[in-house]
Parts: C-alpha cells; structure tokens; sequence
C-alpha cells in the first residue's frame, strides 16, 4: 500500500486506487457506444446498461433508449442487455419478437449464471446471497427457479428450507461486501455443515479490490466519499465498508455538485473513492471543488494493480470484423 505521511494538521484528501470503472462495466459502455456507431440510433438497451446516472445520460444523448422490459423494444430492432445479465425468459421473449440481440452480461455474472445451471443439474438446493430485485439477482434465479432461494443477509439463514440438508450449494451476486457475504456462508455453514461452495469466489475481484482500497484509507479519514448512483449496489456497499473500517462519516453522492459543505467542518482528511460504475470524470470533477475548500493535497492509497480487460460481445465482433 503506498505509505499516507502527511502532516496531521494539513488538509489533505486520501484517493483510493483502484476505483472506478471496473473490465465488465467498461466493456458494456463501449458495447453501446460500438453498436451505435456501427448499426446508427437508436440502439435499444434493456434496463440501465450499468448502474450509474452520468452514464446512462450520456449514452441517451448519442440515442440509446433505455427500457424497463424487452416487450417495449420494437420488433426486429436492436437490444443490448446490461451487465448485470438476463434470465433465458428475457432471452427467449427477444427471440419470439425477433430482436437482435447483444449481450453485454459481465463475463463474472455469466461465471454464476453457469454455476447455478451446473447445481441444479446436480438436483442441489441453491442459495443466492444477494438483494432482492436486484437485476443481477433475478438474472440468475432465473437460469433455476425451482432451486434457488435468495438470502439477503445472515439473519434470514434460519428461515431456508431444504429438501436434503447434505445437498446443499451457495452463490453470491457478485456486488456485495465481502465481509457481510462471509458472515452470511458462515451462518448457511452452520445450519449445513456439508455447504458447498461454487468453484471460485462469485464476489468480483473490482467488487473486492474496491473494498480493499477503502479500508486501508479509512482509519485515517474523518470522511469518506464515494462517487456512485444510489442504484449501485457495489457503490452502496463501498459507504458501509468505509464506516465500518473506522471513517468518522462517510456519503454517496452522484457527483460533485451534491456534495455538502458542512460536511467538510472539522475535517482534516477526506477518503474518496467511486463505484465500478462511474466514469473518473467525476471523481476528478469532486477533487476540484475539493481542492477549492483547501484540500489541494491528493495522496493515492493503492492497494492493487487492475490489469484484467474483457472482449466485446461475440454478436458484435462478428459485425464489427464483417465491415
């Protein structure tokens, strides 16, 4: 981690790294991007193609529309569906109605969408841990309906019922704190001692290296700000886990011209960081008005380096090389 020596009583702000943008999000916002520079406006895109206002906003300005459910995409138009993936019901309606689709699901989504598929051909009772109406979430209880419960936090483990208390598997939705998602395996561990896990770890690496960054700053910042849409679960998560590693106070906002200036009373160090979700422009944009109320001096806490990158769409590749 790269050291924090500041003086104690010089403002300063502490930026996480990583932050931001994570592979998957990155390759569903070039996604729209491509297929409306390739096929021309207006490219339809089922639900928030991520999790984020300024995203989404921009995207519309250059003739995405956003939609809530496929039934609303005209027939034979173009469909991307977001990073937080689909169930095969939203793939086999865009097929009935002749959509051309373009699946943007992070590659990791995908990971557990082929886990639950994998369990439940084993006739394994399978729990999600995740949030409720979440898309991700409902994505992936629909690749097995039948044998899937969600979980939402270690409280609710008493209340799952199972067919065979040895036959027994768990997932995760890949935004959560891993340290809350752990609580809630140990709770299922409990009640299950024979729990299988999945193959690898559901929680993203961007999901857990953001957490990282955040606690290593936290114990020395009286606030943390994270840069995020309410939306986001991961950004959501990176305020718990800021209060939790000892920030005095700590808020999300969407971008800078929310953020409260009495906030900033009594504050020698600021944390900021962001959600997978958001573009660092913004992050940049709070550092300005940041560096106007005198906290000019920006220190990087890096805690990983991010290399992994993740291809276009296969739908897309095979038009983009046809041209």
């Amino acid at each position: 981690m790269t050291a924090m020596t500041t003086a104690t009583n010089q403002r300063r702000v502490l930026l996480a790294n990583p932050r931001g943008y994570c592979a998957g999000v990155d390759r569903a916002v070039i996604t729209v991007e491509k297929a409306l520079e390739q096929y021309g406006a207006p490219i339809y895109v089922r639900k928030q193609i991520v999790h984020n206002t300024h995203v989404v906003r921009t995207l519309e300005e250059r003739g995405a529309i956003f939609v809530e459910e496929t039934e609303e995409v005209p027939e034979g138009a173009i469909v991307v569906f977001s990073a937080h993936g689909v169930s095969p019901a939203v793939h086999e309606e865009a097929g009935r109605r002749q959509l051309k689709t373009i699946d943007a699901t992070c590659p990791l989504v995908t990971k557990v969408h082929k886990e639950a598929k994998r369990f439940a051909a084993e006739d394994r009772d399978i729990i999600l841990i995740g949030h409720i109406g979440h898309e991700e979430v409902e994505g992936t209880s629909g690749e097995a309906p039948e044998y899937i419960q969600i979980v939402e936090s270690p409280d609710e483990v008493h209340k799952v019922r199972v067919r065979n208390p040895d036959n027994v598997s768990w997932l995760s939705q890949t935004t959560l704190s891993v340290d809350e998602t752990t609580q809630t395996v140990d709770a299922l561990r409990e009640r299950f001692p024979n729990l299988l896990d999945p193959p690898s770890d559901d929680i993203c690496y961007a999901t857990s290296n953001r957490q990282d960054a955040v606690k290593a700053m936290a114990p020395e910042c009286e606030l943390v700000i994270v840069v995020g849409s309410d939306n986001s679960s991961n950004s959501v998560r990176l305020v718990e886990v800021a209060l939790d590693a000892g920030a005095d106070a700590s808020y999300l906002i969407d971008n800078a011209s929310l953020m409260d200036e009495a906030w900033l009373e009594g504050v020698t160090t600021v944390g900021v960081t962001s959600g997978a979700s958001v573009p660092d422009i913004l992050v940049r944009e709070l550092l300005d008005k940041l560096a106007g109320h005198g906290y000019g001096s920006v220190s990087p806490v890096t805690t990983a380096d991010e290399t992994l990158t993740f291809s276009l769409p296969k739908e897309l590749r095979r038009d983009l090389r046809a041209e």
